[in-house]
């Protein structure tokens, strides 16, 4: 059966087709800069890759050329081969758990959650209604970053405010990432061969975020109302403290949104180096001695690690802890630092096992009371999988 995964943003689509459940990528892609000027569109398969450089006025345009490329290049021979398409949806609040076939009645439901999630949630209803159109007869599926961390308690996803805050704006804890976080706690839940699991999964690269896993069920996560708290981040700040806002609007004279900018866009590695969001920049320039960068560094693998610490603490103890994402898979100089720092926890790291990218592999020493692995995430699998299994059910 074929499943196609789609992340559609406010100017992108992403897209990819898979055969499940064999979980075979047949081809995948992205538009980008719909709306403007300069759009164009890539599309990978049978390993190579193909540009265009095309009008793409709006999301819908941007699945009809899709779906002509898919019959043109004899990805599949006819439209109906596609029985399901599974959308990432930011943000589902409290309601939706799981994930939801999509329905009008379900559709309207989600755009309650919006103003939550700005700048997604209106850009991936695009890309559902695009397809609805584009493919009338597959069933269309809503993943949401939200749903795997709705099994939080009260005692974990109240912030301690006004209560009212909670009853009537709907302001608590409800975290993000949650399909990479469902993935690779799957994926080494199998791998290891146990029925419960207590996992620390790090899904650590330009947004980050650590969650606390019981069998198979969120503790905690760090993310909260919104993906800026947590973890400092590529270029978010973490968690802060709140009365900084006021103080900095009235010494810059600048409104509560644009200091909300400032810590969404211009905070976290790029706020300290001063170089850049990317952690490769930053191990370049602490290669070259720059003492900024290895304060970037540093503040970084120390939140990571003060959060494994404290989400151990909850678990009474993880039966592993995981890294995944940008920096989680492909860099062994934040992982060490990481590691470097939970020694308390009885972790210690095998540094030849460690010196590699991408690889689904354990890097913890014999002698770690806790196993470390890296497991790559795949959340576009994760997707398709969730679609595929609401299609046969």
């Amino acid at each position: 059966m074929k499943i196609i995964s789609i992340n559609a943003g406010s100017s992108s689509l992403k897209f990819t087709l898979f055969e499940l459940p064999e979980k075979v990528t047949i081809a995948s892609g992205t538009f980008e800069k719909i709306g403007l000027d300069d759009s164009f569109y890539t599309i990978k398969f049978n390993g190579e890759k193909s540009k265009k450089e095309v009008s793409v006025p709006n999301h819908t345009e941007a699945v009809n050329i899709l779906m002509k490329e898919l019959i043109d290049m004899h990805i599949v021979s006819s439209l109906d081969e596609i029985e399901g398409v599974g959308h990432r949806i930011v943000h589902g609040g409290s309601e939706f758990t799981d994930s939801v076939v999509l329905n009008d009645d379900v559709i309207k439901k989600i755009a309650t959650y919006n103003e939550y999630a700005p700048l997604h949630n209106p850009a991936n209803l695009l890309g559902v209604e695009a397809f609805r159109k584009a493919l009338p007869n597959a069933i269309q599926v809503g993943v949401f970053d939200t749903s795997f961390h709705q099994t939080m308690t009260k005692e974990h996803y109240l912030y301690p405010v006004p209560y009212e805050w909670y009853e009537k704006y709907g302001v608590r804890r409800y975290g993000f990432h949650g399909t990479s976080h469902k993935y690779v706690y799957n994926e080494i839940k199998n791998h290891l061969g146990k029925e419960k699991l207590k996992a620390i999964t790090c899904h650590i690269g330009n947004g980050g975020s650590v969650s606390a896993i019981d069998n198979g069920k969120v503790i905690e996560t760090s993310m909260g109302f919104t993906p800026l708290a947590g973890l400092m981040m590529g270029t978010r700040c973490g968690d802060i403290d709140a009365s900084i806002l006021e103080f900095i609007c009235n010494k810059k004279n600048i409104t509560i949104g644009e200091a909300t900018n400032e810590l969404n866009k211009k905070s976290g590695l790029l706020g300290v180096s001063g170089i850049s969001s990317d952690s490769r920049d930053i191990e370049d320039a602490i290669a070259k001695g720059d003492e900024r960068a290895k304060l970037a560094q540093d503040i970084y693998a120390d939140k990571v690690a003060n959060y494994i610490a404290m989400y151990n603490n909850m678990l009474d103890g993880a039966d592993v802890i995981v890294f995944t994402a940008g920096l989680g898979e492909n860099s062994k100089d934040m992982r060490q630092a990481i590691i470097s720092r939970i020694h308390s926890l009885g972790v210690t790291l095998d540094v030849q096992a460690n010196d590699m990218r991408g690889e689904f592999k354990c890097i913890s020493g014999k002698d770690s009371k806790i196993p470390v692995y890296v497991v790559p995430t795949n959340e576009e699998l994760m997707i398709a999988l969730d679609t595929f299994n609401l299609k046969n059910k």
